[in-house]
């Protein structure tokens, strides 16, 4: 019985969220006593995006700037809303759909951000994975389309998302491409993973759809960002 108690504690629990939310502190934290988390030196040697050094086969670059972030301010943001974001989506998809969902998003904004951004710049932040978790949001919304809370929620994110790319528009110094890309990617991403089946079932052929549209994406992605 405490067994049993005990795992339903830990469903319930979204730990994955947290465990993603002190990752990040650490590493702006090492940023800080590398030298700064502005310092561009400090991000280029901790692994901030830079297209050229993905060229030359620095292909973990396309990962490690889920977790860096520039300046005080930018963790603050985006570590409130992977708390908020995160806690409701893990609590949906569970930890280890969570978890694929925030890691595939962050990638394929990276990846598009590889493939279109500007080869002068470099990037880094968890906006690429929150823009997916915006996304797997979205994708809920199309498809349970009788779930009120489910409408409510997707509706939200929707006019977020909407505010956010607008304002990216008008700020040369975001990547806006990598907010595309992230949602994109966690749109997709939420299909092709279904939900607990306490939640419902994605139907089997936008599931199939969904994979062979991410791969197909994401190898388009990797070869413009290589060749382009």
């Amino acid at each position: 019985m405490n067994s049993k108690r005990t795992l339903q504690r830990i469903n319930n629990t979204s730990f994955v969220t947290w465990l993603l939310l002190v990752m990040t502190v650490l590493v702006f934290l090492l940023e800080i006593i590398s030298g700064g988390s502005q310092n561009q030196q400090v991000l280029f040697n901790l692994g901030a995006k830079v297209n050229d050094l993905v060229r030359q086969g620095d292909w973990w670059r396309l990962i490690t700037p889920i977790f860096l972030h520039i300046g005080f301010m930018h963790i603050a943001v985006n570590g409130v809303m992977i708390y908020y974001v995160g806690t409701q989506l893990e609590r949906i998809f569970g930890h280890l759909r969570f978890l694929l969902i925030y890691f595939v998003s962050g990638i394929a904004g990276n990846l598009t951000s590889f493939a279109f951004g500007n080869d002068g710049t470099i990037s880094a932040g968890a906006s690429t994975a929150l823009f997916g978790l915006f996304g797997a949001f979205i994708a809920l919304g199309l498809v349970f389309k009788q779930n009120p809370f489910i409408q409510a929620v997707a509706r939200q994110f929707g006019v977020l998302v909407i505010i956010n790319l607008v304002f990216d528009l008008f700020m040369p110094s975001i990547d806006l491409w990598g907010h595309i890309g992230g949602f994109v990617g966690g749109l997709l991403i939420a299909f092709a993973i279904n939900v607990p089946k306490s939640i419902g079932k994605i139907p089997y052929w936008q599931q199939v759809l969904a994979i062979i549209i991410v791969v197909g994406l994401g190898s388009l992605m990797y070869w413009n960002g290589m060749y382009g």
